[in-house]
């Protein structure tokens, strides 16, 4: 090979090797946990290999517990985060967290609700029918799960603690979908269902609109949103969101030599920019539960 042409191969060589690079160590996302660590790494590994061709730095997803999520953040386990919208304003109220883009999925985009569903042929047409039957709750932690629908029975003067029967939240896996299951099948006359839930197991046809009637409906809310640490660069913030921003439903990303498109692969359809002041919904609903960060015993 002539020394010109070998200096051009090399050349070529190493810029291809210096794009590749990836500076640094590597940066850890924590992911709030979707039902299960394997799913929450299948479903955000090809979105976290996007974000490292695109910001330039390495980065490590971290499936986290809801409940384990405060105490490892503030731990520095991880310094970027993904979780819902109540995650997102302790962390804003207690460490100061940036707010980053918030995801979109669903009828409202960024936003979603909080339902109070019975069977499409229960007796119960109210919320004030609700005195002495058997209710079935999401995650404590969950916005439109637990938070939205208690704030919608006090609003109605409905005591959840003092008039319901009894109450529940399902354990293990799956527990959105278990709320609306156990009133589909009976096994309790209420249900606190995400709106979103409903309306993508509808549909999937694994449940039809015509079984259900929505008693209450909360105000709609942000969804699942990035955050970032206080002390984080406000450059690679900044190069983070656009990354997010920049997504396409035909972003692609090989991942151990099969393509997969981003967005399909993390259930997402896609990110945009909220104001911190779009979160003052939940914020009000929080102080009105007494949930945190507003909880006082």
């Amino acid at each position: 090979m002539k020394p010109l042409i070998l200096s051009l191969f090399l050349s070529v060589v190493l810029l291809s090797g210096c794009e590749q690079a990836l500076d640094g160590p590597p940066i850890r996302i924590g992911y709030m946990n979707c039902n299960s660590e394997v799913e929450t790494q299948k479903r955000f590994r090809p979105l976290t290999a996007y974000l490292e061709q695109q910001v330039g730095r390495p980065f490590e997803a971290v499936p986290v517990d809801t409940q384990d999520f405060e105490p490892r953040f503030a731990a520095g386990d991880f310094t970027f985060t993904h979780g819902n919208s109540l995650l997102y304003i302790i962390l804003r109220e207690n460490y100061d967290l940036q707010l980053i883009a918030t995801e979109q999925r669903g009828q409202f985009g960024a936003r979603t609700a909080g339902s109070i569903i019975v069977r499409r042929d229960s007796p119960i047409k109210s919320l004030k029918d609700l005195t002495g039957k058997r209710m079935l709750f999401g995650p404590q932690l969950a916005p439109t799960g637990y938070l939205a629908q208690y704030d919608l029975m006090l609003q109605a003067g409905f005591d959840p603690e003092v008039e319901l029967d009894y109450y529940a939240i399902p354990h293990g896996a799956y527990k959105h979908e278990k709320v609306i299951y156990g009133v589909y099948f009976g096994d309790y006359d209420v249900a606190a269902a995400p709106s979103l839930d409903l309306e993508l197991m509808t549909r999937e046809g694994r449940v039809f609109a015509d079984d259900f009637r929505v008693l209450a409906q909360s105000e709609i809310i942000p969804y699942c949103t990035f955050g970032a640490a206080k002390d984080v660069d406000p450059e690679l913030v900044k190069k983070f969101r656009k990354a997010l921003l920049d997504l396409t439903p035909e972003t692609t990303v090989k991942i151990d030599g099969e393509v997969l498109k981003v967005l399909d692969s993390a259930w997402i359809d896609g990110f945009e920019t909220l104001l911190d002041e779009d979160y003052d919904p939940i914020r009000a609903m929080a102080k009105r539960v007494n949930m945190p960060p507003y909880q006082e015993f």
